[in-house]
C-alpha cells in the first residue's frame, strides 16, 4: 500500500487528478469534496472525463469546508494513431467547454450502443438501459458497459469485461470520437485553462514531448501512480527541458486505500504557484471570460 507523501510544515495539500459519478468515478462530487476535506487535502481538480458536469456540485460543496476545487476535465485526444489524455485545469469559463463537450458526450453514447449491439450480436443480452443506469448521468464509457456486465453476471469483475469483450481489438470493442491534441488543447485555452498532459508514462519521451509541446501544451503530469521513479525522474526533465508546468495527482476514482487513494500522490505548492503564473501570463494574453 503506497503512503501518501508527507507535506512539508506550512505547505498545502494538493491533488490535481480525480474523477466523480459524472464520469466514471464512485463518489458523487460532494462526496468527493468531503473525503478531500477528511484527508486533510487543501487543493483539489475534478477532472471527470469529457464533461464538467459535477464541477459546480463541487464547488458549492467546498464552501463550507475550506477546501479549493480547481475546475477541470480530462479529455481523450488522439496524437497520430494513438489515444492520449489531456487535463485541463482551472478553466474560468465552465460554460463555454461544457457548450463544446456536448456534441463528443452525444458521440458517446453512440458508441455505447454500438458496444451494447455487438455483445447482444456476441450472446449477452445485456441493455443500454442498464448501462445507463450504472452512468447514473455521467458521461458514458467503457467501465459503465463493463459494470453493467459484471452486475447481469456475464462477467467476473472489470478486467474480465474488457479481457473478453471491451479491450482493444475484442468483439465489442468501438473507438472513441476523434479529438486531435491540439483542438483538446485549443478547448482548454479558450476556457481559460492550462492545458496539461495526464499520466505519460513510458510515452513520455522527447520525440513525443516534442510533438504534444507543438500542439500547445502547457504542462504533464510528473506525479501519478502509474509513474514509477524512473517515470518521474525522464518527465520532469522533459518538462524543464520544455519550460512547461509539472502537475501530478492521484487519478482517485473513489478508492479508501491503496496508490489511487485521494491524496496519495502528493502535489508540492511550488508547482501549483508555476500553475498561477502560468495562468496569468496565459490571461494577460488572451483575457477570459470568468463565470
Amino acid at each position: 500500500m503506497t503512503v501518501p507523501e508527507i507535506a512539508p510544515a506550512g505547505a498545502l495539500r494538493i491533488d490535481l487528478h480525480a474523477h466523480s459519478t459524472a464520469s466514471d468515478g464512485t463518489a458523487s462530487p460532494t462526496l468527493f469534496v468531503e473525503t478531500a476535506a477528511r484527508a486533510g487535502l487543501d487543493v483539489v481538480a475534478l477532472t471527470d472525463h469529457d464533461t464538467v458536469a459535477g464541477v459546480g456540485e463541487a464547488m458549492a460543496a467546498a464552501a463550507p469546508l475550506g477546501v479549493r476545487v480547481v475546475p477541470g476535465v480530462e479529455l481523450s485526444v488522439v496524437d497520430g494513431k494513438e489515444e492520449v489524455h489531456l487535463l485541463g485545469l482551472h478553466l474560468a469559463d465552465v460554460h463555454a467547454i461544457a457548450d463544446a463537450l456536448s456534441t463528443f458526450r452525444e458521440g458517446r453514447t453512440v458508441r455505447a450502443e454500438a458496444m451494447v449491439a455487438a455483445l447482444n450480436a456476441g450472446g449477452v443480452p445485456v441493455t443500454m438501459e442498464a448501462v445507463l443506469t450504472e452512468a447514473a448521468g455521467g458521461a458514458l464509457g467503457r467501465p459503465h458497459v463493463a459494470r453493467a456486465l459484471i452486475a447481469g453476471g456475464w462477467v467476473a469483475d472489470m478486467r474480465d469485461a474488457f479481457d473478453k469483450w471491451l479491450g482493444a481489438g475484442k468483439p465489442a470493442f468501438v473507438e472513441k470520437p476523434r479529438l486531435e491534441v491540439s483542438d483538446g488543447v485549443n478547448l482548454v485555452h479558450k476556457a481559460g485553462g492550462l492545458a496539461i498532459w495526464a499520466h505519460p508514462g513510458d510515452d513520455g519521451r522527447r520525440a513525443r514531448f516534442e510533438r504534444m509541446v507543438a500542439a500547445g501544451i502547457d504542462g504533464a503530469e510528473v506525479r501519478h501512480p502509474g509513474h514509477d521513479a524512473s517515470d518521474q525522474a525522464r518527465i520532469g526533465a522533459l518538462v524543464e527541458f520544455f519550460h512547461l508546468v509539472p502537475s501530478g495527482g492521484s487519478d482517485w476514482h473513489g478508492v479508501l486505500a491503496g496508490p489511487r487513494m485521494l491524496g496519495a500522490v502528493q502535489v508540492p505548492s511550488e508547482w501549483l504557484e508555476r500553475h498561477e503564473e502560468r495562468l496569468a501570463m496565459r490571461r494577460r494574453a488572451v483575457p477570459v471570460r470568468e463565470e
